[in-house]
């Protein structure tokens, strides 16, 4: 490849200074160099899961399993942040983003956006991947942050809107196994749809403490919840508030609300006690143990409560 000083100025716009990778030369040459890296993305990808060695064979099963899915959150979620840039898939992903919001809205809200609005959204999608593909730096370059962060922050609401539809489906088998079963509904959000939606920010965690990461897994261990707990309790009572038409809402703390608070307490004075009070900012080993035990008594308590109340 030329050296950059020969890249235009529409160029220089699209690659971070000092980047290591550079726009391709041509239409011809930008459709032939995605095309393979596709191809080495999505082969790296399937790698990972079969040759790590920390995975278990269920755990391999499960991740090929998922695989179809991932590839189709992968071709509609525009991610073009270091350590996971491919410059084709941004580009693809960004063009293809609107037919899964069409998906997504007729499938959860029952809003069909299949008219000349959607074309309209499809024709500027696909112009800006067209132009990501062409000016974008390849292989491990790295974009600019100017162009980087609006296509970031528009694949994390499209990200969103996956994490809400699978959210949705699995809501809904998690009550059919319950109806089946005979389970009721507390028990299996208690449990099931509990452990469920946390296994994800679990591996995430123990893999960067594992890596030696400690203060950043702790610190997504408090701050995932609390942007749920804030952020959706924020949101749905600002929902709530302008499809009632009403300044006030009154609400009730069901007893397993209430024990999850007070445990939830317990836990923070916990930590702050052994952490800072101890041990002067390091979080003793012993710590982990006493976590799970609260969390053990939290769901025996939770369950005694329901039944006894």
């Amino acid at each position: 490849m030329e050296d950059m000083d020969a890249v235009d100025d529409r160029q220089r716009l699209c690659v971070q200074e000092g980047s290591m990778g550079y726009p391709a030369h041509n239409w011809m040459g930008a459709f032939q160099d995605g095309r393979q890296e596709l191809m080495v993305h999505f082969k790296e990808y399937w790698r990972d899961i079969m040759d790590d060695d920390e995975s278990g064979g269920l755990e391999k099963f499960l991740l090929v399993c998922e695989f179809p899915m991932t590839v189709a959150r992968k071709l509609t979620v525009s991610t073009p942040c270091e350590g996971s840039y491919c410059r084709a898939l941004v580009a693809l992903s960004f063009a293809l983003s609107p037919l899964w919001l069409g998906v997504y809205c007729q499938s959860n809200f029952d809003v069909n956006l299949w008219g000349w609005k959607m074309g309209v959204f499809v024709a500027i999608t696909f112009f800006i991947g067209m132009m990501i593909m062409r000016y974008a730096p390849g292989g491990d370059g790295t974009m600019a942050t100017v162009l980087a962060v609006p296509i970031a922050l528009y694949g994390f609401v499209v990200a969103a809107t996956w994490i809400d539809w699978i959210a949705d489906k699995l809501v809904a088998q998690l009550e059919f196994l319950g109806i089946i079963l005979r389970i009721p509904n507390y028990i299996m959000g208690l449990t099931v749809l509990a452990w469920g939606n946390s296994m994800a920010d679990l591996s995430a965690n123990v893999t960067m403490a594992r890596k030696g990461l400690a203060n950043m897994a702790i610190t997504a261990c408090f701050a995932g919840p609390l942007f749920n707990i804030l952020v959706g309790l924020g949101a749905g009572f600002g929902v709530m508030r302008s499809v009632n038409k009403t300044d006030v809402s009154y609400v009730e703390l069901t007893p397993s609300i209430t024990t999850g608070f007070v445990f939830c307490f317990i836990n923070c004075g916990l930590l702050l006690v052994s952490g800072l009070a101890i041990n002067k900012g390091v979080i003793p080993s012993g710590y982990g143990y006493a976590a799970l035990v609260l969390y053990v008594v939290y769901v025996a308590t939770s369950l005694l409560l329901q039944f006894l109340l």
